[in-house]
This record gives C-alpha cells, structure tokens and sequence, in this order.
C-alpha cells in the first residue's frame, strides 16, 4: 500500500502536533526523553481501548499467572512503547556497534556471513522492546538491506519517518503491498537481505499456534526465503536499563527446501511462531500485548 501524496488541511495540522512531538523529545538527552515519554505513555496508555487488548491477550497467553503479574507486565509493556516513542528522534544518535554504547549485538557472525556470502538473507523479528534496532543492527554492519514499513496515513509525517529511519542506514524501505513485494523480489534477485516483522496478524496468511491457540501468520518471510534458497533468519531485542538493548541474531529457522511447498511452509511458519513464544516469554513486558494478534474465537475458547 503506497501512502496517498495528497496533502490536506487536516494532514497539515496533525503534522503539527508530530513536529511539536519531535522537536520536543528531540531536544532532549536520549535518556531524558525515553524517560518522561514512558511516564505520559503510561499515564495515557490504560485509558485506550488498546489496554483491554493487552488484558485479553496476557489472559489468554499466560493463565497460570496472577493478575497481579499481569498487571505489571502491562505497566512495563506502556513504559516500553513510551520508552519508543522517545527514542525515536534519537535514532540518528545510535550506532549499534559502537564501543561501549547503547546496543550490544550477539550473533554478528551470522550478519558477517550474509555479507560474505552475497546470497542475501531474509530477515524476521517481532515487536520486541525497541523494534527499530532490528534493521540498524544490520545495516550498520553493512549488510545491504530492504526493510518494510506500513505507510503513515499522512504523507509529511510518512515522510519525516523514512528521513529519521535513513539516518540509522535503513534508506531503502519498500512499503507493504504489492508495490513494496516487487521491491522484495528485486532485492533478494540482487543478492541483497529483506527485514520484516513477522509477529503480527494477516488475515491472508497461514494458521499457527501461538501460546496453545491458532492465529493467521504470515508466510510471505518463508515463501520468500525458500523462493531465493536463502536463509531465514530471526531477530530478537531486548531492553536493558534506560535507554539500552541487546539485540541477538539466531541462527536461521530450518527449512526443508525438498520438501513439498504446500507442506513446508505451514510446518515453517509453526517453527516461526514457536520462536515469537519462546522470545516472549523470556521477557514479557518486551512485546507489544496490544495487537489484536488472536481472534475472538481464541479469545473466547481462552475464557478471556
């Protein structure tokens, strides 16, 4: 979906409001800004309707817990995204492989066998912590990479994230849809490695258990990779204090290219969900509790 160039009034005084946004936590110290937009994002945050999602899914997700706990995990989850949205105008300052500073990478090796191979890659994370350092730890080792993005609905605020995001290195973005699939394929033809998220619900894709309940996943990442011969790898992020994360890059999901299309991929995208679990419950407060990730089916088979 290419986002619309048609620039109205409305567009214009909401992208007022985006600048003043920027401007302000921009002018702050990274940790200043991650943390005074974490305590308005978790003042704000339990009073959407986004809150009861959360609710619904850690129900679903973790049943033996307290509610206590999960109350505690939804105040970080807020405090997380807060924490997001305050580093985003920082972007530009991080270097993920800069000594002693705010990232630290395990699993480089993999980055720098992609590179060395010029086979290309695809990519996968999910909403973990600080999503946005999947992309920087790979680029910024210098690992060519085409990273999708859902297009902003207002075409200046579209475009002020594209120009923040190509400051870390990611400054070739295909948009979802067909136009940003063309832009896929082009890329992994070239030899050059794709980013996607991988943890987020599509209707169109294939139903996998996640947390004991199916839910649509996904299988463009897969079909990609065994379309290309080219490894399938996942991404996972995870804050550390303040303004600081570790990013981890696994070794690559299995694929059976031998194997019929038709049955690898379903078997493909199981592992992937299994990976997006297994992350999520090794830091909960890490993921982004507020998609509508599972239907209302599993919702009520769930009791929740």
């Amino acid at each position: 979906m290419a986002v619309s160039t048609k620039i109205s009034f409305g567009h214009r005084l909401v992208a007022l409001g985006w600048g003043a946004y920027l401007n302000l936590f921009g002018a702050m110290p990274i940790e200043t800004a991650s943390r005074r937009c974490a305590g308005l994002v978790k003042a704000i945050g339990p009073l959407t309707s986004a809150h009861s999602t959360a609710i619904r899914n850690l129900r679903l997700a973790f049943p033996n817990e307290t509610e206590a706990w999960r109350q505690d995990v939804r105040r970080a989850m807020w405090d997380g995204i807060g924490r997001v949205a305050g580093e985003f105008p920082h972007l530009h300052e991080i270097n993920a492989y800069e000594p002693g500073g705010r990232i630290e990478v395990t699993g480089v090796e993999r980055l720098d066998a992609v590179k060395a191979s010029g086979h290309g890659a695809v990519f996968i994370s999910g909403h973990f912590a600080n999503w946005e350092l999947m992309a920087a730890a790979i680029v910024q080792r210098g690992v060519p990479c085409q990273v999708t993005y859902r297009p902003a609905n207002n075409p200046i605020i579209d475009a002020d994230i594209i120009r923040i995001r190509s400051h870390y290195g990611a400054k070739m973005q295909a948009a979802k849809g067909k136009e940003g699939g063309m832009g896929l394929l082009r890329a992994l033809k070239a030899g050059e490695t794709i980013a996607l998220m991988n943890d987020q619900k599509y209707n169109e894709g294939v139903a996998a258990p996640l947390f004991g309940y199916d839910c649509m996943t996904a299988d463009g990442p897969t079909r990609l990779a065994l379309r290309f011969n080219v490894p399938l790898i996942p991404v996972s992020i995870k804050r550390r204090p303040g303004a600081r994360y570790h990013v981890t890059v696994h070794d690559p999901i299995p694929l059976d290219d031998t194997a019929h299309q038709e049955t690898e991929i379903p078997a493909a995208v199981r592992r992937i969900n299994a990976f997006m679990e297994a992350r999520i419950k090794e830091a909960p407060q890490d993921w982004f509790w507020v998609h509508r990730r599972w239907p209302k089916e599993a919702w009520a088979a769930a009791g929740v």
